[in-house]
């Protein structure tokens, strides 16, 4: 019953989605219904019908043929192969900045200066006034992601929080933009950078990289020139009194997601003013959700870095590391195990040089199993 449910819940999404962007069908629609309900069959009217229906079935005509004209012939498939990080450049602005691809996992645009700066300088918060809206070239994809279709995995329009400022290193304080959006707004934009996708007459592949990611220089555009939703994501590794890293599933950190626009809300509802506040609220917020810890099991949060994943679009991901003030003892759920793990050995080895993924410290499961958000928490966490 839970999956039907999902399901049924998904597809209302979907359709709803699908809705507002054909809104000169549901214009026409409800117009026609409006007419037969309430004139039909009068002279009058035939007369309002002919109004409403005839420019309106024009709009529609136009509309449709631009959302379907982009995208309608075009092949939508996994893209088999990784981000091209050798041919793209490190934004300018990003300070000492490199890739570092993760066999099997992903690549992430790293810094250790911005890690610092995430750590140690203050961003205040300024929320756009209007949501974020892809443009019509991205919104058109929305009929064609295999995602969005999905019933194994149902995907949900839920509220989310996008990021349009870099957090870059530098003296006194400084302020990021924040944009509301919903979760189908970074299907339709940071998702398409990990899919083919081909002219079915042609043959012809269109780059998403190349074309969504990178500027006239060659390099990965900085967020606050981007088009796309970034939508900002957050991963925490919880710590037990008993010194355990809490892990969720097969390998994810102990709480992670999206940003929500309710983390940038206290509980009587004052706008949060500071970044790293907004980031350790969702992340505990995700921490709960994810592992069924009460709100007092939280002992608090410290942000330890940040990174780009640049098959999905290069979108921003924060990391953190929360004190828990329960022991594993009392954490004992299906969905929940438990690792140990040598931060401190691991910071030396990664520090002289060693890949991640060849340093002898990290657990086996993680090396294993671990998703890209979980490495790279490990990684910050051991670096900072």
């Amino acid at each position: 019953m839970r999956k039907l449910v999902r399901r049924g819940r998904s597809g209302l999404d979907r359709a709803v989605f699908a809705a507002a962007r054909a809104w000169p069908l549901s214009l026409v629609a409800l117009g026609a219904l409006l007419i037969a309900v309430v004139l039909l069959p009068t002279a009058a009217g035939i007369a309002a019908a002919v109004l409403v229906l005839v420019p309106g079935g024009v709009l529609l005509t136009t509309h449709l043929r631009g959302v379907r004209g982009r995208w309608a012939g075009h092949d939508f498939s996994p893209a088999e192969t990784p981000f091209p990080h050798t041919e793209i450049g490190v934004p300018a602005a990003y300070p000492d900045a490199r890739y570092v691809p993760l066999a099997g996992r992903g690549t992430a645009l790293l810094s250790d200066e911005i890690d610092h700066a995430v750590r140690e300088r203050r961003f205040a918060v300024r929320l756009d006034e209007r949501p974020y809206r892809p443009a019509p070239r991205l919104r058109a994809t929305a009929p064609h992601l295999p995602a969005l279709r999905s019933a194994e995995n149902p995907l949900f329009n839920g509220p989310v929080v996008g990021l349009r400022t870099d957090p870059l290193p530098g003296t006194g304080d400084a302020e990021v933009r924040l944009h509301r959006a919903r979760y189908f707004d970074f299907q339709c934009t940071n998702e398409l950078c990990g899919l083919r996708i081909a002219d079915r007459e042609s043959g012809a592949v269109f780059d998403p990289h190349r074309e969504l990611l990178t500027d006239a220089a060659g390099r990965l555009r900085p967020l606050d020139t981007g088009e796309l939703a970034d939508v900002v994501g957050i991963s925490t590794l919880a710590f037990t009194t008993d010194g355990l890293l809490v892990i969720v599933g097969d390998g994810d950190p102990s709480g992670s997601g999206s940003l929500e626009p309710r983390d940038l809300l206290t509980a009587d509802g004052a706008p949060r003013g500071e970044l790293g506040e907004v980031l350790r609220t969702g992340m505990e917020r995700e921490l709960r959700e994810e592992t069924g810890l009460a709100r007092g099991s939280v002992a608090g949060t410290e942000l330890t870095g940040f990174a780009r994943w640049m098959e999905r679009g290069a979108k921003p991901e924060f990391f953190g590391i929360t004190r828990l003030s329960v022991s594993s003892a009392s954490l004992h759920r299906d969905e929940v195990s438990f690792l140990e793990v040598d931060l401190a050995t691991l910071s030396r080895e990664l520090r002289t040089g060693s890949p991640l993924l060849d340093a002898p410290s990290l657990p086996q499961p993680i090396r294993e199993h671990g998703s890209l958000p979980l490495l790279l928490a490990v990684r910050a966490a051991a670096l900072r």
